[in-house]
Parts: C-alpha cells; structure tokens; sequence
C-alpha cells in the first residue's frame, strides 16, 4: 500500500524494468550519486529520465552560464515552484558560488533582493518577468544577452526548463502530502534553515516583477 505522503515512490530493485536498472545503474554511477529527488518519479519513463540528468548534468556542470549565476537561476527557479528538494540541495551550493546569505533570505521571501551583484540581478529580473508575464521586454533581453551572450541567453532559459519540469515531476509526484480529503491544508517544514508553507495551491507570485520604464 502507498504511503498517503507518495503516489510514486522508489520502486525496489527487484521489481524495476531493465530499461529503469540501466537508468538508474547510470544516475549512481555519475555526479548525483544515487537516484533521489525527482527522479524518482521520473523513473518511471527511465529513457525520459537518462535523457534529462544528461541535459541537467550538462547545465550544471558544462553550460556558458558560470556556475555563480547557475545556481543563482535554479534557487528563483525553485522559488517559484515552492519546490523544497532543489531550494535545499542548492542553497549550499549558491552561498559557496558566492551569492551573498541576504540575497537568498530576500528570495525566499518572495522580495526582489536589494543585495544582488548586476549579473544576478539580471538573471532574477529576467526570471522573475518570464515566470510572470510568460514574457520579456526587449531591455530585459538586451540585458541578458549582453551579461551572458546569446548562447548563455538560451543556457539560462534551459535551466528554467529543466528546473520547471523536474519541479513539476516531483511536485505531482508529492503533492498528496498536502491534500487532506480535498480540503486545502498547510504545513510548516523547514529546510536549510528556511520555513515554508506549502499549500495544495501554488504560493503567490514569489518573484517581484521589477518595475522598468523600458519595459
């Protein structure tokens, strides 16, 4: 019987397809250690799932976004989706990049931080419009292009990607944790030290749209 907090959870060894060992075989054997997170309901299209680590793998590891900004990106990102599992893994790995402790307490707060570098602001900006407005202005994109280059430009819209489906995997995946006879629940968790509220809707509009004359 499945755990009331799980509809798809870590198949045993035993019971996985030879298609789900070998995607999972591979996931142990590279930077991630181990399949956890959203690839565990990604398991169940292994192809899928061996296909998005690598372009994941790749993002973090390879793309023409420096890493600083990288995670930078992925914690909006996981902001935006109240996506607690990434905002953990990656708030670490954020602060040793170099992204300053206020700037991370400002985004989970849903505030658009006054102690971003320009490079980071840029980016947030960038996200923040895209999630909100399923749009850029020409400034904010001339922004981008000019901090990053067109190809950093379409490394970064692929973090987002990436980010907004394997938060979209795991979220479907969990969001029975907050369900409670179809009635709309909270639950207070912390994580790195940051207190949510998750609720069965999405949470507000967490990036703040910046206000721009030029856009």
């Amino acid at each position: 019987m499945l755990s009331p907090t799980e509809r798809l959870p870590l198949p045993s060894f035993d019971t996985m397809s030879e298609a789900q060992r070998t995607a999972a075989n591979e996931l142990i054997a590279g930077p991630r250690k181990g399949v956890k997170g959203p690839f565990i309901p990604l398991l169940r299209s292994p192809e899928l799932m061996s296909r998005l680590q690598k372009v994941g793998e790749y993002l973090r590891f390879h793309s023409a976004v420096p890493p600083r900004i990288a995670e930078f990106a992925t914690l909006c990102v996981a902001r935006a989706w109240s996506q607690q599992f990434e905002w953990g893994m990656h708030v670490p790995l954020a602060l040793k990049a170099g992204t300053a402790k206020e700037t991370v307490d400002a985004i989970h707060e849903g505030c658009r931080p006054s102690s971003m570098a320009p490079a980071e602001a840029v980016v947030h900006d960038f996200i923040s419009e895209l999630t909100n407005t399923r749009g850029v202005a020409q400034a904010t994109y001339d922004s981008v292009v000019r901090e990053l280059s067109e190809q950093g430009l379409i490394d970064l819209l692929g973090i987002i990607g990436y980010f907004t489906s394997v938060h979209g995997s795991e979220r479907c995946a969990y969001s029975a944790r907050v369900r409670q006879r179809h009635r709309i629940v909270a639950q207070v968790s912390t994580v790195r030290g940051y207190r949510w509220i998750v609720t069965r809707r999405p949470l507000p509009a967490p990036l703040a749209v910046p206000r721009s004359p030029s856009a």
